[in-house]
């Protein structure tokens, strides 16, 4: 049997907070334990103080294992990605990123990196193919318990990250027997079909208990051409020329002027543009050749992952248990880009000489000036396409003990965890070879498709990273009672944690050093101490008032320490009705990719009028500067101020609700800031948001200096800018605002069965970056999600709906284009979405169980937005091109 069956704790808490209820709900403080045993008392996400009253003060919504199967997902990442307190979406697999591999949770759409994830209340490790953020694929579902999530900050309790919340994954200890599952799945479009299995087994003694397994699941890569929302995307990258305008300094001589405009051919290269698959407009002077890459590239990456876990205790006596968790995992991705495009490139665009053969004037074509140069937009379609193969494998190990010693309960500890993730990219372009052999004529930008293989060969590589995160700490905890007081005895908790974080990011040297087209890498790598100590005490003042205080200091051995207090409230003025109330403060240290940051090339373009005139150009010009995007020795960690205040009531047993208010100001953002932005605040008239820190750089030395930090280095003469140094600094605020709503009602049918019913609300009121208007209810914001479930039992039979809202938004571009997009029939909104999932589930007699889903029973497909910058059609993060998925389980029990 599960925990969820078999211990007394656990059963309370699916009662109070079964399909997501908040856990603060007014129940029975004291639960009594089964077969007259003592009273237990478990730890609830937010605290470390044991009670046996499973509500607090802190809204915490738990996900317990009968909801985890009713839900249909085959992954942790999918499961919580759908709660409403991912406010905005957030990152998921995708092709044609550097991170295909990753999935994360966003909570309050505050970003991955402000949500801490833990596994069994320790931080799991920052994932390597990021540097920031923790990836869910590297957690097993077939492993979890229940999931915890609280909706509140808790930088007072574990530390930095926890801004926007904290999720909980907490593994199953407390099985017994033998459990095998199998799931096949089907969606009605090519793509995305899945297969997940797991096979779990536990067993104990009088002493001793042990629980492992091993689980797998797997998803079929999906194309954009098998999305009709994702294909017919083209791009002038394909064969187009373009003029060359002088512009001494240059690399060239000669910057980007625009699509040539021949006109017969306009910028189509003669005769070039059918080989590479594309279509082409024939509006003489305006012709333009296209490329169709979403003819070959993928939306989604495969993937499939795999994990091994083994969690056991041991109690020694009455007094003393000792334990050990462990999990092994591995996550494999493929995904396919369409071939290189010519950008970025050496000197802004490839770049034809007057004497190049590959100039058409050399070619005896009528049209073409033979004293006036072109650049190239080209796609590198005859080398084939980009595949990226990722591997990530991931290794935790924890082991403690528990004890009780005098009228203390100590738990103390090692751990262990490491992720390490590699990553291979095919048929990418080294831009320097490739620039030599169009010039030289080598290459045939006329008819690649019959270049000599060797000479295609010559200018491709195969680009590496390896990249990897480790984490050693140890830990002691202690909880005891104080004294009595009018609602019951007052505790404390406290203890320190000491850890070692260590991060590496290498990538191939021809990527590290900017010679790869269609990629771009900068190495990293370090490590830092953290120390931390922490307090945390709770006083029943009265029998309905309750008030708890937190806090903890968090040392660097990089930066500096940071302090988060937390106070909270909870008061029940009666036996219904339960009020709660927290203010906190928080933290988000620095990441260890951006301080660890390898200085890194990059011509940055910018207007600069001083240096503009030095070069001899109109003061209004756009130029590249010489910049170096270093790691900035002057960041600090980003600060939060956040409060919360609600309710939960329970009129009647059959009927219960929360209501909370949440607000969060997050300062001193960690963001990039570019050369173009330094140069204005670092003017004589500085305008919009300027960071401290920047300064003048000296110009007598060897760039780049990563200790001078931030800034420019100006010629004493002219004024010209001779270098830049860019990079990550405090820059800003974000705010934002916003209600969860919930209501859980159990219907009791006698003979026909029972209904549960569980409606979560979540409302964005507002949400701003530096001061600026609102973004909620703009692009990929909605202003609020919903979820609503329903489960009918009967007998061995049930049935289960779960129904998705996600709120309408508007178009990406539309506040900036709309005019120009009306006219071509654009749309400023994008719709909302409304999904239903419906479940049927059969337990036979033979201890066995049969599960029916579809997912998107009426298939409908994402929220379209014809602009998204993707190209994909539509917002990853916030929606699914599944469509409708049709899907069967069988789980057999010993």
């Amino acid at each position: 049997m599960s925990t969820l069956n078999s211990n007394p704790i656990a059963k309370a808490v699916r009662t109070a907070l079964i399909a997501g209820t908040a856990a603060a709900m007014a129940i029975p403080s004291v639960y009594a334990a089964e077969d007259g045993a003592k009273d237990e008392k478990i730890t609830i996400t937010g605290s470390r103080i044991k009670r046996s009253d499973v509500e607090g003060a802190l809204p915490v919504t738990v996900i317990d294992r009968e909801t985890i199967e009713m839900s249909g997902e085959v992954s942790v990442s999918d499961l919580v990605r759908n709660t409403t307190f991912n406010s905005f979406g957030s990152f998921r697999p995708q092709s044609g990123s550097s991170a295909q591999s990753f999935a994360g949770l966003s909570l309050r759409g505050l970003g991955e990196s402000r949500t801490l994830i833990l596994i069994d209340g320790r931080r799991a490790p920052s994932s390597p193919d990021t540097g920031q953020g923790q990836d869910l694929n590297s957690i097993p579902l077939a492993a979890v318990e229940r999931i915890e999530i609280l909706t509140d900050g808790a930088s007072a309790v574990y530390g930095s990250d926890a801004i926007g919340g904290v999720v909980n994954i907490v593994t199953r200890k407390d099985f017994e027997g033998v459990q095998l599952s199998i799931e096949e799945s089907k969606t009605k479009q090519e793509g995305g079909d899945t297969s997940t299995g797991s096979a779990i087994f536990g067993a104990s003694s009088g002493k001793a208990r042990m629980t492992g397994g091993i689980s797998f699941n797997k998803r079929d890569i999906i194309f954009a051409r098998d999305r009709e929302w994702s294909s017919g995307g083209y791009s002038t990258f394909s064969n187009n020329f373009r003029s060359a305008t002088p512009a001494p300094g240059t690399v060239y001589g000669y910057t980007d002027g625009g699509f040539l405009a021949n006109p017969d051919r306009g910028s189509q290269v003669p005769g070039a543009c059918d080989e590479l698959g594309n279509g082409f407009t024939t509006l003489g002077s305006s012709t333009r050749c296209y490329y169709e890459y979403s003819l070959v590239s993928a939306d989604e990456a495969a993937s499939n992952n795999q994990a091994l876990f083994l969690r056991g205790d041991y109690e020694v006596n009455a007094d003393w248990t000792i334990y050990m968790n462990s999990s092994v995992s591995r996550s494999t991705s493929f995904g396919r880009y369409a071939p290189v495009p010519s950008s970025p490139w050496p000197g802004g665009a490839i770049f034809i000489s007057t004497t190049s053969p590959n100039h058409p004037a050399n070619r005896g074509i009528a049209g073409y000036d033979p004293a006036e140069p072109l650049f190239l937009r080209h796609r590198f379609a005859a080398l084939g396409t980009r595949d990226a193969n990722t591997e990530k494998n991931t290794y935790d190990l924890n082991i403690g003990a528990e004890a009780t010693i005098g009228n203390f309960d100590i738990d103390f500890g090692a751990r262990s965890t490491e992720s390490k993730f590699i990553e291979l990219g095919k048929n990418y372009v080294v831009g320097g070879l490739a620039q030599a052999a169009i010039e030289s004529g080598a290459y045939d930008i006329y008819d690649p498709f019959n270049v000599d293989r060797a000479v295609l060969d010559s200018l491709i590589a195969t680009i590496s990273r390896d990249s990897g995160t480790r984490i050693t700490e140890w830990y002691a905890n202690a909880s005891t009672e104080l004294f009595e007081m009018d609602g019951g005895m007052a505790s404390i908790a406290f203890g320190f944690e000491t850890r070692k974080e260590e991060y590496y990011d290498i990538y191939d040297t021809l990527s590290s050093s900017g010679q790869i087209v269609g990629s771009a890498g900068n190495s990293a790598g370090g490590d830092r101490d953290v120390d931390a100590f922490f307090i945390e005490a709770n006083f029943p003042v009265l029998d309905n008032l309750e008030i708890g205080f937190a806090a903890r200091n968090d040392s660097y051995s990089d930066y500096g320490s940071d302090t988060s207090p937390k106070l909270s409230v909870r008061y029940q003025p009666l036996d219904e009705l339960t009020v709660r109330a927290s203010y906190g403060q928080g933290f988000r240290a620095p990441t260890l990719d951006i301080v660890t940051a390898q200085p890194q090339f990059s011509a940055e373009g910018a207007n600069d009028p001083q240096t503009c005139i030095a070069n001899g150009l109109a003061a209004s010009c756009q130029l590249q500067l010489t910049t170096w995007q270093i790691a900035n020795p002057n960041i600090e960690s980003e600060q939060s101020d956040q409060y919360s205040f609600g309710f939960a009531y329970q009129p009647a047993d059959w009927l219960n609700m929360t209501l909370d208010y949440w607000n969060i100001e997050v300062d001193g953002r960690v963001a990039y800031i570019g050369t173009a932005r330094m140069i204005n605040c670092l003017g004589a008239n500085p305008t919009g948001l300027c960071p401290s820190g920047l300064s003048a750089l000296p110009t007598n030395v060897n760039p780049p200096v990563s200790s001078n930090g931030l800034g420019l280095a100006r010629d004493a003469v002219t004024g010209a800018i001779i270098y830049a140094q860019s990079g990550y600094t405090n820059l800003g605020t974000i705010e934002g605002n916003g209600i969860d709503f919930n209501t859980q009602a159990d219907f009791d049918f006698g003979d026909m069965g029972s209904l549960k019913t569980n409606l979560q609300v979540s409302y964005m009121l507002e949400q701003s970056t530096d001061g600026g208007e609102s973004y909620v209810h703009t692009a990929s914001a909605p202003r609020y999600r919903a979820m609503l479930s329903n489960v009918w039992s009967y007998g061995d039979f049930s049935v289960v709906l779960n129904n998705s809202y996600i709120d309408e938004t508007t178009s990406t571009w539309q506040d900036q284009y709309a005019p120009a997009y009306a006219s071509y029939g654009y749309s400023a909104a994008v719709n909302s979405w409304l999904t239903h999932d419906l479940q049927v589930n059969w337990n036979t007699p033979w201890d066995g169980k049969v599960t029916v889903g579809v997912d998107n029973l009426a298939d409908e497909r994402p929220a379209l937005d014809a602009l998204h910058p993707s190209g994909r059609g539509y917002d990853m993060g916030l929606y699914d091109a599944y469509g409708r998925k049709t899907y069967v389980r069988y789980t057999q029990s010993f």
